[in-house]
């Protein structure tokens, strides 16, 4: 199958100007997976509960996973992308799959990060994996990776690939990926954006790029630039991600040690 992201760097605030340059992009490409980064429609840096209600949607019944759901009609094709959901009166840092289909299923990010916590709710859909025509696909969002528990979770639970929405600021996450990809033996396609936004004064975000697509054996397949917009994709097998063979003495789950881990 072929599999892939798009790096891009949304315009903070213009959702429509921001849909319309993704679906133009996706539309103008052959893939059978894709991954968006995380609130790729409405950028990133919030400042004000007003700023949040204003640019957050229900799921699925928003403009963004609907105009996603067309897409994924258009193009017989799986797309996974992040956006804030209002549930009630609380608002989630949340991702969407949708695929030929129509909507499948949502997550919701369950480790926030930095000033996410003055404005949206811990996630509290779990860790979810969702069984697709092209294999079984987990979810994780941004700083969920730095917390290995996560991704170990989602490929105890039969996860082949784990579709990474991000805005990632800190640098270490395009090195620790293939990590946990190896200490898991699954694909992981990680969406990062480009560009900075400072919209509170003093607090810059710059983010870092580097969207990559990894193998279960902790290989790079494709990685994008530090700076620059790109839709990059690549052939993957996700049944490879099925084998937790080490050698035909050692099995990466079934030798653990559960006696003695303290989770």
């Amino acid at each position: 199958m072929v599999a892939g992201y798009y790096q891009f760097n949304p315009a903070f605030g213009k959702k429509e100007e921001n849909l319309e340059k993704v679906e133009a992009v996706l539309l103008s490409h052959e893939y059978d997976l894709v991954v968006l980064p995380e609130f790729f429609a409405t950028g990133y840096q919030f400042v004000s509960h007003k700023e949040v209600a204003a640019l957050s949607e229900r799921i699925p019944n928003g403009p963004t996973t609907e105009i996603l759901v067309e897409i994924a009609k258009k193009k017989s094709a799986y797309i996974i992308g992040g956006l804030p959901e209002v549930d009630g009166e609380k608002y989630y840092n949340s991702a969407v799959i949708v695929g030929p289909e129509g909507y499948i299923g949502s997550y919701r990010k369950s480790h926030l990060f930095f000033e996410e916590k003055l404005y949206f709710s811990p996630g509290n859909t779990g860790l979810r994996v969702f069984n697709t025509d092209i294999g079984k696909i987990g979810v994780m969002i941004c700083f969920d990776w730095f917390f290995p528990e996560a991704a170990r979770t989602l490929a105890l639970s039969g996860t082949e690939i784990i579709a990474h929405p991000a805005n990632l600021v800190l640098p270490y996450c395009p090195q620790g990926m293939p990590i946990r990809c190896l200490e898991n033996r699954v694909f992981a396609i990680t969406a990062n954006r480009i560009g900075a936004e400072e919209r509170r004064k003093g607090k810059r975000l710059t983010y870092i790029g580097m969207s990559q697509i990894v193998s279960p054996e902790g290989t790079v397949l494709v990685r994008a630039s530090e700076d620059k917009e790109e839709f990059q994709t690549t052939k993957i097998d996700p049944s490879l991600a099925k084998d937790k063979s080490i050698n035909r003495y050692n099995n990466l789950f079934s030798d653990r040690r559960m006696d003695l881990y303290e989770l």
